[in-house]
This record gives C-alpha cells, sequence and structure tokens, in this order.
C-alpha cells in the first residue's frame, strides 16, 4: 500500500490497483470558512499536489460534506471525475441532489458496500462510528462516519480512515482489536473561540489511547495542519507520540506532504 499525503485530510492511498482519495480538500490558502453557530477557520496552507497531479482516482471516502475543511470547493469540483463517491447518508442526498455526483453511496456505521472494478479485487467497506463533537452536539455539527476497507478474502481490514471524530464509547468499541493494516489517523484539536475548551476531534493523546486499541501495523496522522483551527498541530501532535509507549510509538509513521510512502 502506497499513501501519499496532500494536506489536511486529504490523502491518496494506492492499494492493489484502487486509486482511493480521502476527503478531498484542494483550494488555495487564505479564505476565512463559516462553519456551524458563527465559527469560522482561515485555510493557512494549500494541497501538496491538485487534481490534475493526483491523476484518476476511483473512489472518493468522504467522512462528511458540509465542513470546508473536509470538502472544500475545488474538492467537490474534482467530485466529478470519480467513479464512486461513500459518504453519509446526508452527504449522498446533497451530492445526488445538486448533481454533484451520479454515484454518491451514502453508509451510517455498520453499513457495509461492496466496490468492484475489472480488473480489481473486490473492496468490501464497512462504515465506522464518528462524533464530531462533545455529547448532544451532532444537530449542530452534522454527521460523519470513518471507513475501514477490506479486500476480498482478508479476514482483516487493510485500511482504515477514523474520520472526523472525539474519543468517545462507539468509536472505542469499532477500533478494538479492529488490527487494520494501515489507519490514516484524524486529529488537529479542533477548537474554536466561541465554544472554548470543547473540541471537534482528537488530539494525539486520544489518537494514543485509539492506537492501542486498533492495533494498527502502521498509523498515519492526517487533519493536523494547514487551517486555523487545528488547536494542536503537527509539532505538537509529533512530540505527544514520540512519549506514547513503545507499542504506540513503533507505529506511527508521519507521511511527508506529497511524496507517495510505501508502507507494506
Amino acid at each position: 500500500m502506497r499513501v501519499t499525503r496532500i494536506g489536511g485530510p486529504t490523502a491518496l492511498v494506492e492499494w492493489e490497483g484502487w486509486r482511493i482519495l480521502t476527503d478531498p480538500t484542494f483550494d488555495p490558502p487564505g479564505r476565512t470558512y463559516a462553519f456551524a453557530l458563527g465559527t469560522s477557520s482561515r485555510k493557512t496552507a494549500g494541497p501538496a499536489l491538485s487534481p490534475d497531479e493526483i491523476g484518476e482516482v476511483d473512489v472518493v471516502l468522504l467522512s462528511h460534506h458540509h465542513h470546508a475543511d473536509n470538502l472544500d470547493d475545488a474538492g467537490r469540483a474534482a467530485l466529478s471525475s470519480v467513479r464512486t463517491v461513500l459518504t453519509t447518508v446526508a452527504g449522498a442526498k446533497q451530492l445526488s441532489s445538486s448533481g454533484g455526483h451520479p454515484d454518491a453511496r451514502g453508509l451510517r456505521a455498520g453499513d457495509t458496500v461492496t466496490l468492484t472494478a475489472e480488473g480489481k479485487p473486490d473492496l468490501m467497506v464497512t462504515a465506522t462510528p464518528c462524533r464530531h463533537g462533545a455529547p448532544l452536539t451532532r444537530a449542530i455539527v452534522g454527521p460523519v462516519v470513518g471507513f475501514a476497507l477490506t479486500l476480498d478474502g482478508a479476514a482483516r481490514p487493510g485500511l482504515w480512515m477514523t474520520g472526523d471524530t472525539v474519543m468517545y464509547g462507539a468509536l472505542r468499541t469499532a477500533a478494538r482489536g479492529l488490527r487494520p493494516d494501515v489507519a490514516l489517523v484524524h486529529i488537529g484539536a479542533v477548537k474554536f473561540p466561541l465554544t472554548g475548551p470543547l473540541a471537534y476531534t482528537m488530539n494525539a493523546e486520544d489518537a494514543v489511547e485509539l492506537i492501542a486499541l486498533a492495533e494498527p501495523g502502521v498509523a498515519v496522522p492526517i487533519h493536523v495542519e494547514g487551517w486555523s483551527h487545528f488547536s494542536q498541530q503537527e509539532q505538537a501532535a509529533a512530540a505527544v507520540f514520540e512519549s506514547a509507549p513503545g507499542g504506540v510509538r513503533d507505529r506511527v509513521k508521519w507521511a511527508p506532504l506529497g511524496e507517495a510512502v510505501d508502507l507494506r
């Protein structure tokens, strides 16, 4: 498996002939985007690669469609050249109704879909739970899902994308013993001045717990740079992972932006 970290939550995964893109964000830096309840964030860094440089994509894993740090304008435009988009039920309805994609499929946590393509092994995708904030905030922050991907006949996932989530019970249950070969772990500890200490994504300390539960072969941190609302960015997160127990620390591998990294 080869992973290219593009920026924010966006990564390209090349695996057994499949080309998989996560949460497409390709807008240039400098713009401020509005979020819920009057919150906002400024994009501070652009993508390491453009859609043209990435080339053909088979499937997009879109954890949610309604926040610009997971799907911005250029990312939305790039969906038109992708065969399949997997996202939340609400996201699929929005993309389909707006003409944004003809094959946008909505999943809830626990749902599974099998993707097929000529000359490639079947790919089973199971949606995993996410909660994008404190208890009872879903009405404000909206639905989010992660994705566990398993090749036909494999006993366990080859890839897990956590999606934007805090640590909570359902995520712990889903992660325990999952043992994916590669986990793309969304961190960044998203916070806004308006809501003070409330976090909307995991920090690195949470990710240490999650990695210990899931036991991935390799954990690649993503969604940790490029936006002003990430309260814990790459340098601070790296320090936490470096001081983690060896069973976690030795699994973490940072992927340099724009460089393809072979993980197994």
